[in-house]
């Protein structure tokens, strides 16, 4: 018996992974703990109500529709 065909190329992978690492630096989720405010950023920051008690969620992870 022989092994299946792997689904990508090591190419093919190298450049899936490079595009969900791209995505995950531009799109956060960050949601404020302290004040309960939501808002998209590029890169994890603190909540306009000075806290830094933010939770921070790649968008990737959240299937579209």
């Amino acid at each position: 018996m022989s092994d299946p065909q792997p689904q990508f190329t090591s190419t093919e992978l190298k450049e899936w992974q490079q595009r969900l690492e791209e995505a995950d630096r531009h799109n956060i989720l960050c949601h404020c703990r302290a004040c309960d405010h939501e808002w998209v950023a590029s890169k994890p920051e603190p909540c306009v109500c000075g806290s830094k008690s933010v939770e921070h969620i790649a968008c990737w992870q959240f299937p579209d529709g």
